[in-house]
């Protein structure tokens, strides 16, 4: 199961990110699967560690479209790949390197998360965040191709060098975020039925105010709704959307009561929707308690 989410996490990215071009999904698609191989078959610390790898590699590629984008959004094509690569083949050569000593120091961490370290990993992050912000402020994105691409190198191999000084910190955190992913799967099985009643309840609630918001729409006149500022009967479907837009206190505002008597309905829906979200929280809390390292 496991396998699967991180498998369809890494795709799910990738196909997202496609408006970069074929090009840079699929390097990033093959850099994020062959980087999460490589250290789960350096670090076997199972599938949870993994998850948390694919996890770091998703934020990592989306923090790379999204700067990449505002801060060289004119450099040549065949870099943008290049460019995401360096890091990961920086970091991935430096864990190869002193193979030993981070396979000694993964085993230390195998059983709880330890936050002494954070301050280190912190560092590495401020650092990288530096180089981020520094190439979003400074006016490279006005410069011609050639002047992008190679501002673009620069900045992603000064993350580079930072990220085989700081390998250490970052590895021992993918090993800490696998304790932690650990522990919860652990606890899960014990949230499964409060979560399945809090759903369940949801859906109910949902589905009967739907109901009630049809049939009043249907039975009156005139429209007691506006769809995007014009009058409209709902069609059931719309009546469900508005139902959980409603529960969940979104407020979209693309369908609009305008009716008394459908505001009061849609207020009393809201109560509702409060009222399970606390009973929610208390079963969870409970449950919580009863699963490993509670008191019950």
């Amino acid at each position: 199961m496991n396998g699967v989410v991180t498998a369809s996490l890494m795709l799910l990215v990738a196909a997202a990110a496609g408006d970069q071009g074929w090009l840079f999904s699929v390097a990033a698609l093959g850099v994020a699967v062959g980087t999460v191989l490589a250290l789960y078959l350096v670090f076997p610390q199972g599938m949870l560690f993994a998850l948390g790898v694919a996890n770091g590699m998703a934020v990592y590629m989306c923090l790379y479209v999204v700067i990449g984008r505002s801060a060289f959004p004119d450099a040549l094509p065949w870099s943008r790949p290049v460019g995401f690569v360096m890091p990961v083949a920086a970091f991935l050569g430096a864990c190869l390197y002193w193979r030993q000593s981070l396979v000694r120091l993964a085993s230390e961490g195998l059983n709880e998360a330890d936050i002494t370290h954070l301050p280190r990993f912190l560092r590495w992050f401020l650092l990288c965040g530096v180089v981020g912000v520094l190439s979003l402020s400074s006016p490279f994105n006005r410069e011609s191709p050639a002047v992008q691409t190679a501002t673009l190198f620069l900045a992603m191999g000064v993350i580079s060098a930072i990220s085989i000084v700081s390998v250490r910190d970052v590895v021992r955190l993918m090993v800490d975020v696998a304790a932690i992913l650990t522990l919860v799967a652990k606890r899960l099985r014990f949230l499964m039925v409060p979560m399945a009643t809090y759903v369940s309840l949801f859906t109910m609630i949902a589905v009967a105010f739907g109901c009630f918001y049809r049939i009043a729409d249907g039975l009156s006149r005139q429209p007691l709704f506006q769809r995007h500022g014009e009058a409209a009967w709902l069609t059931f479907s719309e009546a469900l959307h508005f139902s959980v837009v409603t529960l969940t206190t979104v407020g979209y505002g693309d369908f609009l009561p305008v009716d008394d008597g459908i505001r009061i309905l849609a207020a009393i829906q809201m109560v509702t929707g409060q009222l399970l979200l606390l009973f929610g929280f208390a079963e969870i809390m409970r449950s919580r308690g009863r699963g490993p390292g509670g008191g019950d």
